[in-house]
């Protein structure tokens, strides 16, 4: 099933790239360290920190919308039925977030093709080279979450259609107690 297959790439992904969090904090303790104790820095290593913070967190975005962990205003939602949920979730997906997906690949392709012509590097001289695989992070981003906005979208339809037993449970709606 494709809602399984989606939610399978995206905890993988997820669960890969979320160690470069360690990373994230390994570098920065580094660069400060060099900075306040030894009076020196290098660049590149500058540039490290930022750049795995950025793929870090394009790269998990999909992730983090399979575990639900994205900002909602939850005041409605919430309590609403499963059904009504679905909907919404279904709404949310075909009207907002496929065609934001769509509108940052058409913009962020020319963007990413031209970096990768350029074998663009940092802008900091004796930073570090490759700075196109980290806009690469862009197509990324949008393959991902589109990928995973589809899986929504297709739970919706399940529960919707009365299918939702299809759905692994860790992948069903969770049912609130409402007062």
């Amino acid at each position: 099933m494709a809602v399984r297959a989606i939610s399978a790439i995206n905890r993988l992904v997820g669960l890969v790239l979320s160690w470069l969090a360690l990373g994230i904090v390994v570098v920065c303790f580094t660069v400060v360290v060099q900075r306040y104790l030894f009076s020196t820095t290098r660049l590149w290593m500058q540039d490290l920190y930022v750049w795995l913070n950025g793929a870090m967190f394009t790269g998990v975005a999909g992730f983090a919308l399979l575990r639900d962990d994205h900002v909602r205003v939850d005041i409605f939602y919430r309590p609403w039925p499963v059904r009504k949920k679905a909907i919404a979730d279904l709404i949310g997906v075909l009207l907002f977030l496929i065609p934001f997906i769509l509108v940052v690949l058409t913009y962020g392709w020319t963007y990413v093709v031209r970096s990768w012509r350029l074998y663009e590097g940092s802008a900091n001289i004796g930073g570090m080279p490759g700075l196109f695989i980290l806009k690469s992070f862009i197509v990324v981003f949008c393959v991902l979450v589109g990928l995973q906005g589809l899986s929504w979208a297709c739970r919706s339809i399940l529960v919707l259609t009365d299918r939702e037993e299809l759905l692994p449970p860790d992948l069903r709606y969770k049912h609130e107690e409402t007062a």
